[in-house]
């Protein structure tokens, strides 16, 4: 028998919204329901933290519905439940917003935010870090009441004054879940697979951080850059050249080699009284014809110019000959900035590096200029650019490993905050992402006669997910860790369900496991996990802390001063321990650990699973877990999948629900620049929280909805 209609317009869903609350809080009613299972079956629901640094926007409240969706189900099915809600409290996303509020610009205001006292001033920024998590972790409480979401919630200002470690809601900021991740790195470091290591990392120059390939992947855009064909003159083949393509002009400043593929044919073009060397296929290529067409485009930017056109539009060109890639190995030539004198230091630059390079056997002892030669790649092709790709293997991640691979030093540019260092000459102190230092850079080719052309170009370039800055790519040390042991994780995901199937989640995530590189999982930062990793001033071994009782029977000083203090940057930092291998002493490294570590270990930090194994093993794993699947197959799952099977080798859920993407109601993303996010508090205001929770639980969980007052 169908519904009766009945007459919604005079009805005001938030007042009945408003009434339902308080019935609730009069009657205890969540106390009650929970108190009517306590004992019985379990169902365990683990939650996925919510960043606590804002407050909550509409998309927040569609995986928040499905989580109290479940719970309810499975409490009126007579389940007990931990109803225990998550908050994720450290990284990047809120020192950004910190930084915002104090009106700083880079990490050298941070580190001076105490005039003259850098201690204090880290100090003093961690704390407002955390007082910014307590403020939105209260606020995003409110809100998820406010949609009707049972948990067991921290209300009174009693609950808020605790420590978070002792709160309902977890904290990932809490010394519990710091010091499990210390307990998970551990484990990796005794199978020895921790390791410090130099790579070509996509860096943020604002934020002063490198950025991880999990990472990298939320923040393309589609942008138009300045490009150049130069010429790299030929050593002993006079009037002869090399025709080089770049997009990042700034790179060609630690130019080492030129790459060309041996199987491919290169033309010789004859222009005016030169020679230029062009691939064959590249020459006469229509580049980018077909997105431009279909208008995938840069505003403003007009379409490319095919190489041959670029010739002609020069004065003509006449073919006189054609070599294979192959033969043209092992030519030397002049690169464009030879006369800096990071060019000309033996090993590659800085002098720190080079102490590595030699150390470590990467190179000989030549200088830049002194490398300068055509290397075989197999990757070089010809429908972007010559055919011939100039290499630097300190501003670039494949360059890099190519450069170890053929023995060439590298030239590593630029500080931390993107800045030329000192030995480029008049490029010392230019940032790398300012035009201004393009437009000097291409005035400079051009005065030396090597400037062939420029162009905008438009392509998908990264971009920081989270302060949206260009990256550029920076030669770092930074920590990672051995991923080797990834059919380990393939086989604890062949044993979880993946909801809906149609998103094919399983092989998601088992496509990204096989195609990943290391896990980074350091971050030069102040506010977040304190890496335990301890290296000696003497001989460099390191080791890994495993708990707070492991670094207090080790420490040798700074533990007064910590003791007490949950484990973050500062005072951290002050505990010193004996190395093991010598007789030296062990600092704690400055870098801070990776945020998806600090989600990816929820499944032990917040059951018990270092002071009440029996109670973790009643609610692990979890039976149900839901998420936004669109990003988290490389980010949350993944780490807490990775995660889990070191710690255990065991699945920590059973069943996954992934859900689509909250668009505005023409389908566009939404963002606060664009005008059309919606906060969480003016569509319960407006239209109720039921009907949002209406309209997300009617939407198919595989495909992104479409939100607006309009369409509701």
């Amino acid at each position: 028998m169908p519904f009766a209609k009945v007459e919604t317009q005079s009805v005001d869903f938030p007042a009945l919204e408003r009434q339902i609350l308080e019935f609730w809080d009069r009657t205890n009613a969540f106390e009650k329901r929970r108190a009517k299972n306590r004992g019985k079956k379990c169902w365990s629901f683990l939650d996925g933290p919510i960043t606590a640094n804002n407050p909550m926007g509409v998309h927040h409240a569609w995986g928040r519905t499905y989580k109290d969706a479940y719970q309810r189900y499975f409490a009126m099915t007579g389940h007990d439940e931990r109803y225990q809600n998550g908050f994720d409290c450290q990284g990047l996303w809120v020192e950004v917003e910190v930084e915002k509020e104090l009106g700083l610009s880079s990490k050298r205001d941070i580190e001076n935010l105490v005039p003259g006292d850098r201690f204090a001033s880290i100090d003093k920024f961690v704390r407002l870090c955390k007082e910014r998590v307590d403020k939105f972790a209260r606020v995003q409480t409110d809100q998820s009441i406010r949609l009707g979401m049972w948990m067991d919630w921290d209300r009174s200002d009693a609950d808020w004054s605790k420590p978070p470690d002792d709160r309902k809601s977890y904290f990932t900021m809490s010394e519990e879940n710091n010091y499990t991740i210390w307990g998970f790195l551990k484990k990796c470091h005794e199978r020895g697979l921790v390791y410090r290591g130099f790579d070509s990392m996509p860096w943020c120059a604002r934020c002063g951080v490198g950025i991880s390939q999990m990472e990298m992947h939320e923040g393309y855009k589609f942008v138009a850059h300045k490009s150049v064909f130069v010429k790299f003159p030929l050593r002993g083949r006079t009037g002869e050249s090399l025709l080089v393509w770049t997009t990042t002009p700034w790179t060609l400043s630690s130019n080492v080699a030129a790459a060309v593929n041996p199987d491919l044919a290169y033309l010789k073009v004859k222009h005016r009284d030169e020679i230029y060397y062009v691939a064959k296929g590249a020459f006469t290529t229509r580049r980018k014809e077909e997105e431009f067409k279909r208008k995938e485009w840069v505003e403003g930017v007009p379409k490319l110019k095919p190489i041959d056109q670029v010739f002609k539009e020069k004065g003509g060109f006449e073919i006189v000959g054609e070599v294979k890639g192959a033969d043209m190995v092992g030519w030397q030539y002049d690169g464009p900035f030879d006369e800096l004198p990071a060019q000309q230091h033996s090993a590659g630059y800085p002098e720190d590096l080079a102490e590595v390079v030699l150390r470590q056997k990467w190179a000989p002892a030549v200088t830049g200029r002194e490398a300068h030669r055509v290397v075989a790649w197999a990757d070089v092709g010809e429908t972007e650019g010559t055919g011939i790709v100039h290499i630097a293997p300190g501003c670039g991640a494949e360059d890099f490993m190519l450069g170890k691979e053929q023995g060439i030093p590298p030239i590593a540019p630029l500080d931390e905050y993107g800045c030329f260092l000192p030995g480029f000459g008049e490029l010392t102190g230019k940032s790398a992402v300012d035009p201004q230092t393009a437009d000097w850079i291409l005035f400079n080719l051009q005065q030396k006669n090597v400037l062939f052309a420029s162009e905008k170009y438009p392509h998908s370039y990264p971009h920081c997910w989270r302060c949206k800055t260009e990256l550029l790519f920076r030669l770092v040390d930074e920590w990672f860790i051995d991923m080797k042991w990834r059919d380990e994780i393939k086989a604890v995901v062949e044993q979880v369900t993946f909801l809906p199937e149609s998103i094919n989640g399983k092989a998601r995530e088992l496509d990204w496991l096989s195609n990943m590189g290391d896990w980074m999982i350091s971050k030069k930062r102040f506010w977040g996990l304190a890496l335990p990793i301890w290296v000696c001033d003497k001989c460099s071994a390191f080791d890994v802390i495993g708990s707070r009782d492991e670094l207090k029977n080790r420490a040798i000083s700074g533990w007064d001063q910590f003791e007490g203090k949950p484990p973050h940057r500062p005072w951290v930092d002050l505990v010193k321990v004996k190395c093991t291998r010598c007789d030296g002493t062990s600092s704690r490294i400055g870098d801070v650990g990776n945020p998806w570590l600090d989600a990816g270990i929820v499944p032990y930090s917040t059951m018990g699973y270092r002071k009440n194994r029996a109670e973790w093993e009643k609610w692990f794993p979890a039976d149900f877990i839901t998420e936004c699947f669109p990003g988290q197959f490389r980010n949350w799952f993944y780490a807490i999948l990775a995660m889990s099977t070191m710690m255990a080798n065991r699945p920590p859920f059973k069943v996954l629900l992934g859900h689509g993407l909250v668009r505005d109601e023409h389908g566009e993303e939404m963002h606060k620049s664009k005008g059309n996010a919606i906060d969480f508090n003016e569509a319960a205001a407006k239209m109720g929280a039921d009907v949002c929770r209406w309209l997300y639980c009617r939407n198919n969980p595989a495909q992104n909805l479409n939100f607006g007052y309009t369409v509701a």
